[in-house]
């Protein structure tokens, strides 16, 4: 599937941003309309080798759980996730966040997720919930942008 870009502004210091962000315990909270039962990889959810498991909310998808890995921090500007979804964890994924301050002290925030479906059932499969990304949260909310 091609690369989804997502972009929001958000009246935060890029280096609050960063840090939110490269927390991946956050995450749950600003993809909650497609991502639930987040579980953390490991106790430490900040950097690199951070991860998390979920399930992806979409239609007809009978393997739903998904995993991912920041694999790459380069503060404050540039966030990367590797992860896996679909039947055995064979899809690859690719997540970059990267961070650009804007007048007025704000950041500019573009979310590319990259995907490699395996197989042809699996590219169907990622039709399904291709919208997920581009949507607002469930509660109307964007990222607080406050560190923990």
């Amino acid at each position: 599937m091609d690369p989804v870009t997502v972009e929001v502004t958000i009246g935060r210091p890029r280096e609050e941003v960063f840090a939110y962000l490269a927390d991946i315990a956050n995450h749950a909270e600003f993809t909650d309309h497609y991502l639930v039962d987040w579980r953390l990889t490991r106790e430490d959810s900040y950097g690199a080798g951070a991860g998390a498991r979920f399930r992806v909310k979409a239609p007809l998808n009978r393997f739903p759980w998904a995993d991912v890995t920041v694999t790459e921090v380069e503060a404050p500007r540039r966030i990367v996730e590797r992860g896996r979804t679909g039947k055995f964890n064979r899809n690859l994924t690719r997540g970059v966040y990267e961070l650009d301050p804007t007048s007025g002290g704000g950041t500019r925030v573009r979310f590319t997720l990259e995907t490699k479906p395996a197989k042809l059932s699996d590219r169907i499969m990622e039709s399904f919930g291709a919208r997920g990304p581009r949507r607002g949260t469930a509660s109307g909310r964007r990222p607080s942008a406050d560190p923990r």
